[in-house]
């Protein structure tokens, strides 16, 4: 039987295909992929590049300033998006394709969809070795775009144009898909990218995809279901899949009904606006101390869309009661059985919404919902004395948390790794659901920037505002180029402490002497003295520094209605940080030292292990 074809090379191919994939947002039938990042090189700029130029008017690329960051950006736009829409990446092959890897790796932590389309060598290895090809003297048909394999959902090698079919398809069953969720690497061979095929027409047919939303098992909603009507201290945790899965509405609806305080991770902070009086805040490690006194008695955990990592669990010395039961609500199997879990394999949507209606008339013991409630009062009063403004020559990271909060109280806050997570998660006020967007999974510093680009094309009408350390603003900072170049205005808050701060804390509490953390604890001849500003400025950005608390609430107020990025940077101490809440945090200190701050520290460490629950 004959079937009409069309005649393209294998990247028109590509392209023409993202274009005819759709989904529904809102009612209305809209691309599912919002764009493509790209940084042209040799390996993707004839192919590739000359196909995406054939489509700009309905694929738009975009001109990035560094490979990780753009995906970085493609990320975030679909972390903002909430899985629904996503992007694409093309780099050249050899280090602009490896530049990706740390990028794939986040997306692959975080469960987030993106379409990586490095450039290869010649699949006919005639030309070999090609510039920027890396040999492997053993294997011949290992490259380095091989690296993506550990970090992708999905990987494929394209060597043949006809190969593409499969590739595409499966490809966006993995983007699609809410439980495989995550980076897809096709590894586009630069010779097969320019030959012609003879396409189905029938390929590029317009398809339209909807997010599954997989119905609980009956035996695992039944045991689920018997856990909770036993329960007389249940508390549950928002992972980022109630936010994936658009699931707020239910997850108020069931707290409310049942008397259930609610404690958010960082993927899952604004599942409940910080107002609500059952949202108990942050939990674990940069937890509230309402949320961790809840959790330190608890006798169920309803885990809903969380991976329930280290940060979360503090180390799995938070949960205390002996009777505990864990109850992982997850689409993902994977995460759903963790730390001997009763499974409940579903949407979180549907989950808490068959949970809502099958416990009818069952309650928390009104004396749990109250303790709840009068914890979260103690909570917000130290919260707020943490954040209060100061006249401090050096404030704390909190006292800038509460300048930006006061004068952007709508703003939707990005930022990612150091510091400022933790302070960020205990007592930042986020409002609707993806006002507060942390990558902290895989906890990337240069994230931030790059991030804030991605949420800003993701969301236009939102005031963004990104807060980022000077240790993470100096490993990536490019993106700056990028929101001016496309009109993606962003506040940029800068908080420099002359170093990693937050690693330095970390070192000093392990006993550690101040070592190569700060600048001024570096070998070094001279300290850089960097003018933040003015490098903000020669990018383009309008830039201010703010000498104080009350200096910088004025910038934040009068940049507000600028036309463009926005950098302000204001000076801060790198020790101080939040007393209140947290929780203690595994990590391993030295048995043998000849420093007694190390030794201390190791005795410390040994008793608070024992408070850790194996298995």
């Amino acid at each position: 039987m004959s079937q009409n074809t069309i005649r393209l090379t294998m990247a028109q191919a590509v392209a023409k295909f993202l274009t005819m994939q759709k989904t529904v947002i809102d009612g209305e039938t809209v691309p599912i992929f919002g764009g493509v990042f790209a940084i042209f090189g040799h390996g993707n700029v004839a192919g590739i590049g000359e196909a995406l130029h054939g489509v700009k008017e309905t694929l738009p690329t975009y001109r990035a300033q560094n490979e990780q960051a753009m995906a970085h950006s493609a990320i975030a736009y679909a972390k903002a998006s909430f899985r629904r829409r996503f992007m694409a990446c093309t780099t050249s092959i050899g280090p602009g394709a490896l530049n990706m890897v740390t990028a794939a790796a986040l997306a692959h932590v975080n469960r987030l969809p993106v379409l990586l389309l490095p450039g290869d060598v010649f699949a006919n290895r005639l030309p070999d070795p090609v510039l920027q090809q890396a040999e492997d003297f053993g294997d011949g048909t290992v490259t380095v775009n091989d690296c993506f394999k550990p970090v992708s959902r999905y990987f494929d090698r394209i060597t043949r144009p006809e190969q593409i079919i499969p590739a595409l398809r499966r490809a966006m069953a993995v983007l699609t898909d809410p439980a495989e969720c995550g980076p897809v690497t096709l590894s586009l061979c630069q010779d097969v990218q320019a030959e012609a095929y003879d396409y189905p027409e029938s390929f590029f047919a317009e398809k339209v995809w909807h997010i599954r939303r997989p119905m609980p098992d009956a035996d695992e909603f039944a045991e689920a279901a018997a856990a909770l009507l036993q329960a007389k201290k249940p508390v549950i945790i928002a992972g980022g899949g109630v936010l994936y899965s658009e699931a707020s509405q239910a997850l108020r609806n069931f707290a409310e009904r049942h008397g259930v305080p609610v404690m958010e991770t960082q993927a899952g902070k604004s599942s409940l606006p910080h107002d609500h009086p059952l949202n108990m805040g942050s939990v674990g490690v940069t937890g509230s101390s309402a949320s961790n006194a809840l959790a330190e008695e608890a006798d169920v955990v309803l885990a809903v869309g969380s991976r329930l990592q280290d940060f979360t669990t503090g180390s799995w010395a938070l949960f205390k009661n002996d009777n505990l039961k864990i109850i992982g609500l997850n689409t993902q199997p994977f995460d759903a059985h963790k730390h001997h879990a009763l499974p409940l394999v579903a949407d979180a949507r549907v989950g808490l919404d068959a949970l809502n209606q099958a416990l009818t008339g069952w309650q928390a013991e009104p004396a749990w919902t109250d303790k709840a409630r009068a914890g979260k009062d103690e909570w917000l009063i130290a919260a707020d004395q943490a954040t209060a403004s100061t006249n401090a020559e050096l404030p704390s990271d909190a006292q800038v948390i509460g300048a930006v909060q006061r004068a952007r109280e709508s703003a939707t806050l990005v930022c990612a790794s150091g510091g400022l997570p933790g302070e960020l998660h205990k007592l930042w006020k986020a409002g609707g659901p993806g006002s507060y967007h942390m990558e902290y999974g895989f906890s990337t510093m240069g994230y931030e920037i790059a991030g804030g680009l991605g949420v800003k094309l993701a969301r236009p009408n939102d005031d963004v505002v990104v807060m980022v350390g000077d240790g993470s603003y100096m490993m990536m900072n490019s993106e700056i180029v990028s929101s001016i170049m496309l009109g993606a205005k962003l506040t940029i808050v800068l908080l420099d402490n002359a170093g990693f701060g937050c690693i330095n804390r970390l070192q000093m509490a392990t006993g550690g002497a101040n070592f190569n953390n700060l600048l001024k604890d570096t070998h070094h001849v001279t300290l850089p003295g960097i003018d933040f500003a003015a490098h903000a400025a020669s990018m383009g950005a309008i830039t201010r520094k703010a000498s104080s608390i009350a200096e910088l609430e004025t910038a934040l107020q009068e940049t507000e209605s600028a036309d463009r990025t926005t950098v302000i940077v204001i000076d801060t101490d790198p020790l101080i940080t939040t007393d209140a809440g947290g929780h203690w945090w595994d990590v391993a200190v030295p048995e043998v030292s000849d420093r007694p701050q190390v030794n201390a520290a190791r005795e410390a460490y040994v008793k608070a292990l024992k408070a850790q629950r194996a298995g």
